[in-house]
C-alpha cells in the first residue's frame, strides 16, 4: 500500500522554522512512483474542521492508494497566509502532480497558485473561493468545489431568528475578512436579520479562532448588555461566543449559532447553548477535491465549479442521527 505523507505545521515547528526551511521527505514527491501525486493544502489544523477535512482525504487514499499517492499539508492558524503560501512553493519545488487548496485568503495565495500552473501542476479550489476577479488578473481558470455559504449562513440564521422580538439586538461574528466564504456568510446572515425585521448592532471579526472570538465577545456584551443574539461565522467562534456569555452570567439568554457543524458544538446544541449550525460536510469536501484532480489529471478536462450539499443541524438533528 502506498504511503500518505502527512505534513502538519503546528506552533513549535513554525516558531522553529520560517518559510526557506519547510521540508518533508521524501523531498521528490512527484517522482516518487508513476501514479500521481495530489497535495491537500489545507488551513488551520487547529480547527476541527479541517482535521476531518484530513481524515476523510486520508480515508479516501488508504480505499485507493494504486491510484494516487496524498500529501497532506496544514498551517498553524487561519491567518498563516505566508505559510501557506510557503507550502504552495514546496509543493512546486517537490513536483506534485495536483494541488487541492483550502485557500486562507482569496486573492493573496493566487500568485503563488499562478506560479504552480506555470509548472504545469493542476489545481482544484475548495472551501474558500479564490476571487475571480484575480484569478482573471493572471489567466487562470481554477474550478471551485464547495457549498454556497451564503445559502447555509441564511438557513442557520433563518433557524436562529424564528420567533424572536423584532427589536432583537444582533451581533454578527465574521471569519477572516477578506476571504470570500467569510463574505459569504456575513451576507447571508445579514439577510436573515434584515428579513426578521431586526437589527445587527455590530459586526466584528472572530477571524475564525476560538480565543480570538471569547474576547471579542466579552467586549461585545460590554458594550451591548441588552444583546439577543450571536451569529456565528463558524462553530470555533460559536465555541467562543459561548465561553464569554459563560462567563458573563448575564440575566437573560443569548440565542446562538454557529456553521461547520464539528463534533464540539454538539454538547452545546444538545444543552441549548447553541441552537443550530450547518454541516458542509468538511470531511468529504477534500475527496471531491481529489477526484476532481485526478479527473483532470486523466482526460486533461478541467470540470466546471460544481456546489455541494448542506444540511441544517438542530438538536433535534442530532437526535435522530
Amino acid at each position: 500500500m502506498k504511503k500518505i505523507i502527512v505534513v502538519f505545521l503546528l506552533a513549535g515547528l513554525l516558531s522553529s522554522c520560517g518559510p526557506s526551511e519547510l521540508t518533508t521527505e521524501p523531498s521528490d514527491y512527484g517522482n516518487a512512483s508513476e501514479i500521481p501525486t495530489v497535495a491537500l493544502v489545507m488551513k488551520s489544523l487547529a480547527n476541527e474542521f479541517f482535521v476531518n477535512m484530513a481524515a476523510g482525504a486520508e480515508a479516501h487514499h488508504a480505499e485507493n492508494s494504486q491510484n494516487y499517492e496524498l500529501i497532506v499539508n496544514g498551517i498553524r492558524n487561519e491567518t498563516d497566509l505566508a505559510q501557506q503560501v510557503a507550502l504552495i512553493d514546496q509543493m512546486i519545488s517537490s513536483g506534485v502532480d495536483a494541488i487541492v487548496v483550502a485557500p486562507a485568503d482569496s486573492r493573496a495565495l493566487v500568485p503563488a497558485l499562478a506560479r504552480a500552473d506555470s509548472a504545469g501542476i493542476v489545481i482544484i479550489n475548495i472551501d474558500n473561493r479564490l476571487e475571480p476577479e484575480t484569478l482573471a488578473e493572471y489567466d487562470l481558470r481554477i474550478p471551485f468545489i464547495g457549498p454556497s455559504n451564503l445559502t447555509g449562513a441564511k438557513m442557520v440564521g433563518d433557524f436562529a431568528l424564528q420567533g424572536l422580538a423584532s427589536d432583537s439586538e444582533v451581533a454578527i461574528l465574521e471569519g477572516v475578512t477578506s476571504a470570500i466564504n467569510s463574505m459569504q456568510r456575513r451576507t447571508g446572515l445579514e439577510q436573515a436579520v434584515a428579513e426578521a425585521g431586526m437589527e445587527v448592532v455590530t459586526l466584528q471579526s472572530g477571524e475564525w479562532d476560538q480565543t480570538k472570538a471569547a474576547q471579542v465577545t466579552s467586549a461585545i456584551l460590554s458594550q451591548f448588555p441588552e444583546l439577543d443574539v450571536i451569529l456565528a461565522a463558524n462553530d470555533s467562534m460559536a465555541l467562543g461566543a459561548a465561553s464569554a456569555v459563560a462567563l458573563a452570567a448575564l440575566d437573560h439568554d443569548i440565542t446562538i449559532a454557529g456553521f461547520d457543524n464539528i463534533k464540539a458544538i454538539h454538547p452545546l446544541i444538545e444543552s441549548g447553548a447553541v441552537v443550530a449550525t450547518v454541516d458542509q460536510f468538511g470531511d468529504h469536501l477534500a475527496v471531491f477535491g481529489i477526484e476532481y484532480a485526478l479527473e483532470v489529471l486523466a482526460t486533461g478536462v478541467v470540470p466546471q465549479d460544481r456546489e455541494t450539499p448542506l444540511e441544517l443541524i438542530t438538536a433535534q438533528s442530532l437526535q435522530t442521527n
